[in-house]
């Protein structure tokens, strides 16, 4: 698989892995000036990028960096973004911040990280009936503990 970066600034970071075995790509803010995000705030920040797959049964996932969250309480406001194989419009990352302090973005820091994920396109059907299981209707709860 590959895809193909276009940088929108001329500061943009192009993802990469941290290390070989680095599942995700880090995604870095792109700002021209530090950003605060107070607690309990939402910002867009900024990547300075956009991106191709090169097949159309690629999802481009962004997931928070594990650091942030657990170090500031700082995460996705969509807990993951998708970015779908036909968009080609530039990268903005929704931060939260669950902490209890004001947490500063900064031009080149890693905010978020993108897996590349094969999904399926299935053909859609529908029906007045599905067909019975062991769990059947069983919900939350319904397994156990």
């Amino acid at each position: 698989m590959k895809l193909t970066f276009k940088k929108l600034n001329e500061n943009a970071v192009i993802p990469a892995r941290a290390t070989s075995g680095s599942a995700g790509l880090d995604i870095s803010a792109c700002l021209d000036e530090p950003v605060t995000l107070a607690p309990g705030e939402i910002k867009m920040i900024p990547t300075g990028l956009t991106a191709m797959p090169d097949s159309d049964d690629i999802a481009l996932l962004i997931y928070p960096r594990s650091g942030l969250s657990t170090r500031y309480g700082v995460s996705l406001a969509n807990c993951v973004g998708v970015v779908d194989s036909d968009y080609r419009g530039a990268w903005f990352i929704p931060l939260i911040n669950h902490g209890t302090k004001p947490f500063t973005v900064e031009n080149g820091m890693k905010i978020a990280q993108l897996i590349p994920t094969r999904i399926l396109m299935p053909e859609i059907e529908v029906s007045d009936t599905l067909s019975e299981t062991e769990r059947g209707e069983g919900g939350f709860g319904s397994s156990g503990i």
